[in-house]
């Protein structure tokens, strides 16, 4: 039967007695047994599990399938799949296309049914354990294969739509449960195997990149707002994520959503842009705080395209005005708020990668404008202590911040340095300043770069704190030179770009320039002389010639113009009507022809002259201006029923402070607007002679504001240029020193209100606050920063600052825990504003406070706004410089035979011009309101009525000696 190859060998013979035919011939059959008993073992166990399943559907059908009974069956799956061989084929039957458990377990699911959650956790659980089981760790294969069989490409239907059932049903089943199980929400799939995690970890494998039906799944999950749903779940298990969170490691929750989120609908992914009500960024990214939830996530949105699409989405839905924001978390924590914090926090990583286009620089500043554009302005504690209760004045309304203090922290620190040099840099990238000798104006590209930039910084501006902002985009940036750049063109060929930003019919040019202006002028408050004039820094001196041009047209378009009477001005690119630009020339025109009409409407409230004069006083001469407040003044005294009465005190020339404080302060406003008469006493006791008439008040104004603002007296402190400011140590000095103050604002008030000049030289810090102005002159210790080239810490400085009055030293921390805090290159601009803060605002508030109360109750703060600080020492004490006297003389009337041309008065006017200065100003002072002397015929002023009595002097030299002589005298009016 066995042919053995050798037809020649020779037969062998058992000694044993058996045959080796035989024994080989039982060895075969045992085999064959063995063979047969395995093969009908396997038959028996399939045959079992197949009865299983067709007993199962079976009595699926006679009780017209009750779901709930599938518990039992998959429980029997399980086992059969632990213990028995054979078990694979019964568990792709339960999930292959030709099982009929999915059909009726989606049709039948009720996602609120214990029992029907609890199938489908034990199906996730045998999915799950089917590839963890596998021997080839997870190939997709495997899963496409467990759902498919063998050829997928035939049951893609059916496979695809249970696989859509089967994910989004885990979804909703989580949701459905979700205050149920909030405590297992946030759970990692290496903690436990609770449901979430189980139904979660499902989705996770079905929605698998690599799979061929995720784009099919995830588009399915999103036609049923699976954002919404993964919203709610992550609102209701957040309170409760720290004590299940393990660093390190990425919930369920956080796997599924970053899954989901890469689906934007573009090459290779093919799911369909889906509503933005419904879209990642209106329900997760307004989720409070969500980076702190899902780091992993941030890095997942911040990298690549993702993070681009979702922010042109979200400008597509600004541009449209659609309002696709969910209902509030609470109303500290506003949705669109959250989404600004959210946006912020990842948009440096996002500008800062290679692929960040010009197009996402240009959307993400239009989100960010419309979003801080919501918030409340958000102050810095320095700021917020710059006005203090004492500054405080009737009518001033103070906001109260609503934003919780969290989020304020993460939108503020999120608009660093680092995010407005790289915003910048991807909006300016490609605009360079130099142009060719044909320019015809910016480009497209540059016209959105630069209305992109100004309305950001502009909202910026009005809603962050500005010391960090200011301070990067002035030198860390190239923003003046390019907007000065941007605009100059625009100036000099008349055509100004509209800006899609602007409501209305507003000029291209205002964007730029509130923008510009603010940087620009904080760039001046800190460079030295040298760089401005011989290094032309920040812009060179002929720019700024033609800057002070813009700025003058600007106002006075703004201010004068009605700009509603010109809808088209600016709205066109490409040419706007010539009939409505209104060259340089036509407004010095216009400027020249309502000189006289400002003069008239000035002083009524609710004209645009009165408008102009609030806002831009500058467009008017200071002589124009100064008269128009002389004519206010006027206005006001004869408005008033003090007019109608003389006010009369007796002062004492040796007590004249006191004599005067005690009966001025108790004077009313409407009184203090009248008449004042004086009569002084000598120190005999004994009225001096003479009639006030005005010139007796003068001289009582002169001497009373020289005792009281000088230095010896201790309310006021010189500078180093002998500039006088409130002595901070005054309260050391007077008891009643506030209530001083407050009446040595009245007294100046007074002066400046009937024009009397008064020698008091004020510092340029303390005349702001008249202006109500709380600036920080910092320029000598920035200098000293900018200038200092080694490491200022050190110079062992600290955040405190040492008071030195009268012998007693104190030190004040300016900021809490100050001694411990040293100064350092990075916060040394801090400390250089807290220090001029304490000097400058701080350490006199209360003094200048007080004083402000008592000036302003004569001047109106719109008056005084309508002139700096130069301007308004010139109303005080007049030019310092030199003294107009042909002005004077072509003002003299002359009596007692005296005539212009009579010989006497041109020697006079002659010798009057050959003094100094100091001499001169000494002359008016005698020839206005000064002492008289009628000794040995030398010249005397009647001051009743400013009248000077000259002698015929028959030389220059005598009338000279005489003049010198009287104007330096220092007698009383007993003498007149």
């Amino acid at each position: 039967m066995f042919f053995s190859g050798d037809p020649t060998t020779r037969k062998r013979v058992d000694l044993g007695g058996r045959s080796s035919k035989e024994r080989d011939r039982q060895k075969l059959l045992e085999q064959t047994r063995l063979e047969r008993n395995r093969r009908l073992y396997l038959r028996r166990q399939n045959h079992a599990a197949i009865k299983i399943q067709v007993g199962f559907i079976e009595f699926e059908f006679e009780f017209e399938f009750n779901i709930h009974c599938y518990i039992a069956a998959l429980h029997v799956y399980v086992m059969l799949f632990a213990f028995a061989q054979g078990a694979m084929i019964v568990l792709v039957q339960c999930f292959g296309p030709q099982s009929a458990f999915f059909r009726q377990l989606f049709f039948f699911f009720n996602a609120r049914n214990v029992s029907d959650i609890s199938v489908l956790v034990e199906t996730c659980r045998l999915m799950k354990h089917f590839v963890q089981e596998s021997v080839f760790n997870y190939v997709t294969g495997d899963v496409v294969g467990l759902f498919a069989g063998i050829d997928y490409s035939s049951k893609r239907a059916l496979v695809d739509f249970r696989v859509k059932k089967f994910a989004f049903a885990c979804i909703q089943a989580v949701h459905q449960n979700r205050k149920e199980l909030k405590d297992q929400l946030f759970v990692t799939p290496e903690e436990s195997n609770t449901p979430p995690t189980l139904l979660l970890e499902a989705v996770v494998l079905l929605i698998d990149s690599r799979l061929p039906w995720t784009c099919k799944v995830v588009s399915y999950l999103l036609e049923r707002n699976v954002f919404t749903l993964l919203r709610e779940l992550i609102v209701t298990g957040k309170e409760s994520m720290e004590i299940h969170s393990s660093y390190g490691r990425i919930s369920s929750l956080e796997r599924v959503l970053t899954l989901i989120i890469p689906h934007i609908g573009q090459k290779p992914c093919i799911c369909p842009n889906i509503d933005p009500r419904w879209s990642f960024f209106s329900q997760i990214l307004t989720i409070p705080f969500l980076w702190h939830l899902f780091p992993y996530i941030k890095e997942v949105f911040a990298t690549g395209r993702t993070s681009q699409h979702y922010i042109h989405q979200m400008a597509l839905c600004v541009q449209n005005h659609a309002n696709v924001l969910p209902h509030e978390v609470s109303m500290e924590l506003p949705g669109y708020a959250c989404l600004l914090g959210n946006i912020l926090e990842t948009a440096g990583v996002a500008l800062s990668q290679p692929d960040c286009s010009f197009e996402m620089g240009v959307d993400l500043a239009a989100i960010t404008t419309f979003l801080l554009k919501a918030l409340p302005p958000i102050k810095s504690s320095r700021e917020s202590s710059m006005v203090s209760d004492d500054d405080m004045t009737a009518g001033d309304e103070v906001m109260e911040l609503v934003i919780n203090r969290d989020l304020e922290k993460q939108i503020t620190s999120a608009i660093d340095s680092r995010f407005l040099l790289q915003l910048t840099n991807v909006l300016f990238s490609g605009i360079h300043l130099l142009r060719g000798p044909h320019d015809e104006g910016p480009g497209d590209k540059e016209v959105a770069a630069v209305g992109a930039a100004c309305a950001f910084l502009h909202v910026a501006f009005n809603t962050l704190p500005l010391e960090h902002i200011m301070t990067v985009l002035a030198y860390r940036t190239e923003l003046v030179q390019l907007l000065w750049h941007y605009m100059k063109r625009c100036h000099e060929i008349r055509k100004w770009p509209f800006l899609p930003y602007l409501s209305g019919d507003a000029p291209g040019w205002l964007l730029p320039l509130a923008v510009f202006c603010p940087v620009y002028k904080h760039m001046l408050t800190i460079v030295d002389n040298e760089e401005f004039y011989e290094q032309e820094k920040p812009l060179s001196l002929k720019d700024i010639r033609h800057l002070i041009v813009i700025l003058r047209e600007a106002l006075w378009h703004l201010l004068w113009l009605n700009p509603t009477s010109h809808p088209n001005v600016g709205k066109s690119v490409s040419s706007p009507p010539a009939n409505k630009m209104l060259p340089a020339e036509a407004i010095q025109h216009r400027v020249s022809t309502v000189a006289s009409e400002v003069l008239s409407q000035a002083t009524i409230d609710g004209t645009r002259a009165n408008e102009i004069l609030k806002q831009a006083p500058f467009l008017v001469p200071f002589t124009s201006r100064a008269k128009i407040f002389q004519l206010a003044s006027v206005r006001q005294r004869h408005g008033s029923h003090g007019v109608f009465t003389r006010s009369r005190f007796r002062i004492r020339r040796d007590h004249i402070l006191e004599d005067a404080y005690s009966q001025m302060s108790t004077m009313s406003e409407e009184d203090l607007r009248g008449a004042i008469r004086v009569t002084f006493v000598n120190e005999l006791g004994v009225e001096e002679a003479g009639i006030d008439g005005g010139g007796i008040f003068k001289d009582f104004m002169e001497n009373i504001t020289r005792a009281a603002f000088d230095v010896q007296y201790g309310l006021f402190k010189e500078t180093s240029d002998h500039l006088l400011y409130p002595n901070p140590g005054s309260g050391m000095i007077h008891e009643q020193h506030l209530q001083f103050f407050h009446f040595l604002g009245i007294l100046l008030a007074k002066a400046m209100f009937e024009g009397i000049l008064v020698d008091i030289p004020f510092a340029t810090f303390f005349l702001s606050k008249l202006k109500r102005k709380y600036e920080l002159h910092t320029i000598a210790l920035a200098y000293c920063n900018e200038h200092y080239e080694a490491d200022i810490s050190e110079l062992e400085l600290y955040f405190v600052i040492l008071n030195n009055e009268y012998g007693e030293q104190t030190e004040e921390e300016l900021l809490p825990g100050g001694k411990n805090i040293r100064v350092t290159n990075e916060n040394v601009i801090t400390f250089i504003h807290l220090v001029s803060n304490h000097r400058l605002n701080f350490q006199i508030r209360q003094q200048s406070s007080h004083f402000l109360r008592g000036f302003q109750q004569l001047i109106q703060k719109d008056w005084i706004n309508m002139f700096n600080e130069h301007e308004l020492q010139l109303l005080i004490s007049g030019s310092l410089d030199s003294l107009d006297f042909d002005d004077l003389r072509q003002n003299t009337n002359y009596v007692g035979g005296y005539h212009s041309e009579h010989y006497v008065i041109e020697m006079f006017w002659e010798v009057l011009k050959s003094f100094s200065l100091e001499n001169q100003k000494k002359f008016l002072k005698a020839a206005g309101s000064a002492s008289e002397e009628a000794l040995d015929r030398l010249p005397t002023s009647a001051t009743c009525m400013n009248l000077l009595k000259l002698p015929p002097y028959r030389s220059k030299e005598q009338m000279s000696t005489k003049l010198l002589y009287a104007i330096n005298a220092e007698a009383g009016f007993d003498l007149s």
